[in-house]
């Protein structure tokens, strides 16, 4: 499978888990510290904006939405899925060849080709997947495929910085690759999901 499929599965897996969201809990907490699920979805639509703008050298879009803002949740408005499916299909499609060649400058690593974009958001993804599902109280169990690439760019690439990835967590022996690669990226899967009131 190449990095394209891999993407289009993480993609898969961000709209399943939004799309079990229910009303009530959108503004309940994610399993990102400081962010509600809303602001988790928020995120994850910048995030194919910020991609699409890369890929077609347009001008970035609202920062509000990218690592670290202290409210996405802003840029998801009423109905966070199908701002989300509107963005992904808009971003996936400027993704041609000629787009995945591109360079462009990234944070903390420097001049990347967009393809290589595409690796760092399926991590990106596949992370945010299981922020969500784990606050809703879902056992997620994310595809061992793309578990095995996120780690595997995690532990080349990973920017350890407020409003990316935090320190690295110790998991519980005998744990399985899930939760290693979880844990490299600074989450208890061995901890219970936030307590919400709704």
């Amino acid at each position: 499978m190449d990095a394209m499929q891999h993407y289009r599965q993480a993609l898969d897996g961000v709209d399943a888990v939004l799309a079990d969201v229910r009303p009530e809990r959108w503004d309940g907490p994610s399993a990102c510290p400081e962010w509600t699920v809303r602001d988790v979805a928020g995120h994850l639509i910048w995030g194919q904006w910020q991609l699409q703008a890369w890929a077609t050298g347009a001008p970035d879009p609202d920062g509000r939405g990218a690592p670290g803002a202290p409210r996405p949740g802003e840029l998801a408005g009423p109905d966070p899925v199908a701002v989300w499916r509107s963005a992904r299909a808009e971003s996936v499609a400027t993704l041609t060849p000629a787009a995945l060649d591109r360079t462009v400058a990234l944070p903390g690593l420097g001049e990347v080709p967009v393809a290589g974009v595409v690796t760092l958001l399926i991590t990106d993804l596949v992370a945010h997947t299981w922020d969500v599902g784990h606050a809703l109280g879902v056992d997620v169990r994310l595809d061992p495929g793309l578990v095995a690439l996120a780690h595997d760019w995690a532990r080349a690439h990973v920017v350890r910085r407020p409003g990316f990835f935090g320190p690295e967590l110790t998991p519980p022996p005998g744990s399985d690759e899930q939760t290693r690669m979880l844990a490299f990226l600074g989450r208890a899967a061995w901890r219970p999901a936030p307590v919400t009131s709704s």
